[in-house]
């Protein structure tokens, strides 16, 4: 199957890249005008000031143009990121193992884009497959602010603040999933006008066309990762890119539901 999709939301220009990198699946080996906005504070609010010029309302950051929503896959070994773009920004979900910035800037470079371009970077979870450049792509996304589940936030060093993340917050137009069991603070996200659900390590993929729940060997509390397909099953969205395995191009929804009732 193709690793990149492009799903139109309206014609126009490119819009946002999101890049994620996938860890602690079923074959994992390394567990142990758009505004740019940088944030100064742990945790979103209502009338957050983030950085020093901009105000955003309650529990929404980065709010970025309607237009063509794409993604591109950046295969780590075991483990997947993924670049989300729109409007000629671009979000990074997790970064991978120690030194896989370069792979992540050759996918921007992939889409047109580059450094300058990437406005947010969000981590999934703590597990430092997909983690371990965190330090590295924060550095070259110097313009980027970067999220965390506020659970999971204290286990990540990080050159600049953080800002912490929760169910229903809202970044970069991305819909926030608090899905904890996999790690106490694990995060999806939803383009809900793209009908994109980025699930990190809660889901697996298979060949292409099929997902499982978390992986037991890696997941301290089975019963709360089974909770979180349930929450998971209850939105609408066809493509499910994963932290392992292969990501679903159709029927992501109806297939996380079919883990729920079988």
């Amino acid at each position: 199957m193709m690793d990149r999709r492009v799903f139109l939301k309206d014609l126009g220009k490119l819009g946002v890249a999101m890049v994620v990198v996938s860890a602690c699946g079923t074959d994992q080996t390394d567990v142990p005008g758009s505004t740019i906005v940088s944030n100064t504070g742990p945790t979103l609010g209502g009338g957050t000031t983030l950085g020093t010029t901009t105000t955003l309302p309650a529990t929404t950051v980065g709010a970025v143009p309607s237009g063509q929503t794409t993604w591109e896959r950046v295969r780590l070994g075991s483990v997947s990121a993924y670049v989300l773009a729109r409007g000629g920004e671009a979000t990074i979900i997790d970064t991978g193992g120690s030194g896989s910035a370069p792979a992540i800037g050759d996918s921007l470079g992939q889409i047109g884009l580059g450094w300058a371009n990437v406005s947010h970077v969000v981590a999934t979870h703590l597990h430092p497959d997909h983690i371990g450049s965190w330090a590295d792509v924060m550095v070259a996304a110097a313009g980027a602010a970067g999220y965390a589940g506020r659970a999971d936030l204290p286990a990540i060093s990080s050159p600049r603040p953080l800002t912490g993340l929760g169910d229903g917050d809202m970044v970069f137009d991305l819909r926030v999933i608090a899905t904890p069991g996999h790690t106490p603070g694990h995060i999806s996200l939803l383009d809900e006008s793209a009908g994109i659900l980025v699930a990190g390590d809660s889901l697996n993929g298979t060949d292409g066309t099929g997902l499982t729940g978390a992986n037991p060997q890696y997941t301290p509390d089975m019963a709360t990762a089974n909770e979180s397909i349930a929450k998971m099953a209850g939105f609408d969205y066809s493509v499910v890119l994963v932290g392992h395995g292969d990501p679903v191009a159709a029927n992501g929804s109806s297939l996380v539901g079919a883990l729920v009732s079988g």
